[in-house]
């Protein structure tokens, strides 16, 4: 009887973080009660497992490589844990950017048949959840959904959201045979990036085009901290026409509609605040099959996008927050609000 009411308030919880997407209902609340939901459900045996202070370093060791992680893995849970745990992942996301989030999940057991056995160990349910501090509409904490090709960072303080870095991978990039021939999870950031430099002149090409060879990896990697030596690189936006900028917008706004409604638009308000000072950079070839690169930089935060590896068909994409990756900026405004 204790197993069905739990399945049942599971399933209820799942509908309302899922149908969150499509209001306009706070975000950060949304979070919290999908948290508590998540946390709730736990035993004390996996509670301990999937929680952290929020002080803890480990908040910021982040990656989206195979290789052993912290936290509860989805395959140590019982199925209603596991609707909960994928009702939190869905609070951080839009309804596209959750669709994104599981299509790459699947793509694990892609990888499985593909390699045969011979690469990493690969597993769609190999996806851990951490959450760090305790969720409440006051004060700090956080959240991770991280595995293979996908790291979300979630931290709210007093209300306010930052989701960054926030990581989506795939490989293949398109699958290439078999029943799921042709699908592409990351599609629009790629093909929206590639619209963009084919769009330019000879002479914008000079200054947005990097380099010939794309690097194999994108720069900021896993960093803690997101940094590039030296000035921006690449295209200034005022330096593009009225179509050349409504192109580079949809491509912006593909990285900002894959996040919750606050996060989406505190995005977006970023975006206007750069206004002009936004720059994009590329490198490497312009057509399919040939390994490829893109960057957008701003005073405030950036976009890593790269697709050189298995011949091209491997994407890493990124976003970054100079001084907002991990919260750290809400944080600081938070600290000096208690002080005085």
């Amino acid at each position: 009887m204790k197993t069905a009411a739990l399945r049942i308030f599971a399933i209820g919880v799942v509908v309302a973080m899922l149908t969150s997407a499509y209001t306009r209902m706070h975000s950060a609340s949304v979070m919290t009660d999908a948290a508590k939901a998540f946390l709730n459900s736990l035993t004390p045996a996996q509670r301990a497992q999937a929680t952290y202070q929020f002080q803890n370093d480990e908040r910021f060791d982040w990656h989206y490589i195979p290789k052993p992680r912290k936290g509860l893995a989805l395959r140590d849970m019982t199925p209603e844990q596991k609707q909960l745990a994928h009702a939190l992942l869905a609070a951080g996301l839009s309804q596209q950017g959750y669709i994104k989030a599981v299509s790459i999940m699947s793509l694990d057991e892609v990888l499985k048949i593909m390699e045969a056995g011979k690469g990493p160990q690969r597993d769609p349910e190999g996806y851990f959840f951490t959450v760090f501090g305790e969720p409440a509409s006051n004060g700090a904490w956080g959240y991770r959904v991280e595995g293979h090709h996908v790291s979300q960072n979630f931290t709210i303080v007093d209300g306010k959201l930052e989701g960054a870095p926030s990581f989506f991978g795939t490989n293949p990039a398109e699958i290439k045979e078999g029943p799921r021939k042709g699908l592409r999870v990351l599609a629009r950031e790629e093909d929206l990036g590639r619209q963009l430099v084919k769009s330019l002149t000879p002479d914008q090409q000079k200054t947005a085009v990097i380099s010939k060879d794309a690097p194999k990896e994108i720069l900021t990697e896993a960093s803690r901290k997101a940094a590039l030596n030296g000035q921006p690189s690449g295209l200034m936006a005022s330096k593009m026409t009225a179509s050349q900028r409504a192109i580079f917008q949809s491509l912006l706004d593909e990285y900002c509609q894959n996040m919750t409604d606050q996060i989406d638009q505190t995005r977006e308000d970023q975006i206007k605040k750069a206004g002009d000072n936004i720059y994009f950079a590329w490198a490497g070839g312009e057509e399919p099959g040939q390994g490829h690169y893109y960057r957008i930089q701003s005073p405030s935060f950036m976009v890593e996008f790269d697709d050189t590896q298995d011949n091209a068909n491997h994407i890493h994409s990124v976003w970054r927050d100079f001084d907002g990756d991990f919260g750290l900026d809400l944080l600081k405004e938070h600290y000096q609000s208690s002080h005085r």
